[in-house]
């Protein structure tokens, strides 16, 4: 490779498995002291290529340079010795553990450090700004300090190439700023950094370049001062699309849940949930905000009744659901559907085809000895034409095998197609392609039009502003304030996520 000047080189790179080609002839060059986006819709390969550049894959074929100089990664090692660090949207920590500890696991003197060790590690945090403290258990960190944990481990070892893998999926706006202080600190010191993301205002903001694939192959790269969202957006799914989110204006209904002094308790004694209170109204879309872990998780459950409540109450036409159990609420006649963030762990059953996953919610109904599998096959071929789930087939096919977003799709076409009431969705859009996001925004309207009550945890502050009616806000089990969606910011919803008092809108934020 004469005259090559590239930092990072992916030359023709061709990945399959089995049948499927994840990646073909794809081409991608990352400069040094550059902030490089990679974008495409779920299955496009963007997962597989920085996989093959991380050492887990190895290309079929294909050729990648670091400097002008080919390598050959046969192992994650191989890729972290030549300089090459990837921070997963699923952090890779030791709870138990301190910052310091993780820092030097799987070093060479493992966690017995001396002080100079110690000392390096503060210098490198301080030279990032990264502001992480060295003696704290992670289990205590807030998601944005394990992030820069992760980061930390990364610079420790010398990388001078990251990569970060939807990295403000779980962050407040202010977290995301900082976040993207210290990917600015390491361009100054002439790392390259690779920018995974689905967030289209991110990638315009923090970007220096973009390259765009679609179905395993190498659309375009662009530089993002010469591009907009509308354009990235076309060229990742192929065709023109509004990406205007709407919010339909409606006459709310009655009132469909009303929750009073609701408490949850986890096994080791700590608070999940406390005194949370709020209504939710037929008709009307409820967003919910806060940090991960402020007690979202808790709150679906115990109102799908999957979760143990220690006290108070989750009212629906007479009925407290705070004590039932899944069962006896399907027995009273009360249309609820969830669905949950896990998908293939709560929601449906990996193993099963998109049938049988269908029958789940509806052998109990049926009568006689054998299943009748007629009505779940015409469910599931409507559900599959109406969503467009890319499949090969609606039986024999494992769920599993299908992208995420197709995942999503068929567990929310599942549970919508129960005509409910009321549904409590969590997270449905995580980790999706914005055409697919849009698709099941449209589902929750065309909900809302059907006058079901809607209660919609999500972590994209943008969406819930454009979407809701009005945005519950979650800090730390308790509810800071109910506002309304037409009258607050993004930053201030994300002073509330960390139990601030703020003025917003209409509202004035109280503790109480």
């Amino acid at each position: 490779m004469d005259n090559h000047t590239a930092y990072i080189e992916m030359v023709g790179i061709t990945k399959t498995f089995g049948k499927v080609i994840a990646n073909h002839d794809i081409n991608l060059q990352v400069e040094k002291g550059e902030i490089h986006a990679l974008l495409g819709e779920n299955g496009a390969g963007k997962s597989t290529l920085m996989n093959m550049l991380s050492g887990i894959y190895t290309p079929d074929s294909g050729e990648i340079y670091l400097e002008g100089k080919k390598v050959s990664f046969n192992s994650p090692k191989d890729s972290i010795d030549a300089g090459i660090g990837m921070v997963h949207q699923h952090f890779k920590v030791i709870e138990v553990m301190t910052a310091a500890e993780n820092v030097l696991l799987g070093q060479k003197g493992g966690i017995l450090f001396k002080k100079e060790e110690k000392k390096k590690i503060a210098e490198i945090s301080e030279r990032y700004h990264l502001q992480v403290e060295l003696d704290k258990v992670v289990n205590d960190m807030s998601v944005g300090e394990k992030q820069n944990l992760e980061i930390l481990k990364v610079l420790y070892r010398g990388e001078k190439i990251l990569i970060l893998d939807e990295p403000t999926a779980v962050l407040t706006p202010q977290e995301t700023e900082k976040l993207f202080q210290i990917m600015r600190r390491m361009k100054e010191n002439g790392c390259a950094v690779l920018f995974i993301s689905h967030k289209m205002n991110e990638v315009m903001e923090i970007t220096d370049r973009v390259t765009v694939l679609r179905k395993g192959t190498t659309i375009k790269t662009l530089n993002t001062k010469e591009t907009n969202p509308q354009e990235l957006t076309e060229l990742m799914v192929g065709h023109k699309m509004d990406l205007s989110i709407e919010r339909v204006e409606q006459e709310r209904g009655d009132l469909a849940l009303k929750v009073s002094d609701l408490t949850v308790v986890a096994n080791d004694g700590h608070q999940k949930l406390k005194n949370v209170a709020f209504e939710l109204y037929f008709g009307e879309i409820l967003g919910v905000a806060g940090i991960a872990g402020s007690g979202q998780k808790e709150l679906c459950e115990a109102i799908a009744g999957l979760q143990e409540v220690k006290s108070g109450e989750i009212m629906f036409k007479g009925e407290n659901l705070a004590k039932l159990t899944p069962r006896k609420i399907i027995e009273l006649g009360i249309h609820m559907s969830f669905v949950p963030e896990d998908r293939l762990g709560m929601g449906l059953v990996a193993g099963m085809d998109m049938v049988d996953n269908l029958l789940l919610k509806k052998y109990q109904k049926q009568k006689g000895l054998f299943l009748d599998k007629k009505p779940a096959i015409e469910q599931a071929q409507k559900i599959t034409d109406e969503l467009e789930i890319v499949t090969p087939g609606i039986s024999n096919y494992p769920v599993k095998n299908l992208s995420g977003g197709n995942i999503q799709k068929v567990l929310l076409g599942r549970e919508l197609d129960l005509s409910p009431e009321v549904l409590v969705t969590a997270y449905p859009v995580r980790g999706l392609d914005i055409n697919t996001c849009h698709k099941i925004y449209d589902l929750l309207n065309e909900s809302k039009k059907d006058m079901v009550a809607v209660l919609f945890i999500n972590e994209d502050l943008d969406v819930l502003i454009d979407l809701c009616d009005r945005i519950m806000v979650l800090s730390n089990g308790e509810v800071i304030d109910v506002v309304d969606a037409h009258n607050i910011t993004k930053e201030e919803i994300g002073l509330m996520m960390l139990g601030k008092r703020v003025k917003g809108g209409d509202s004035v934020v109280s503790n109480n």
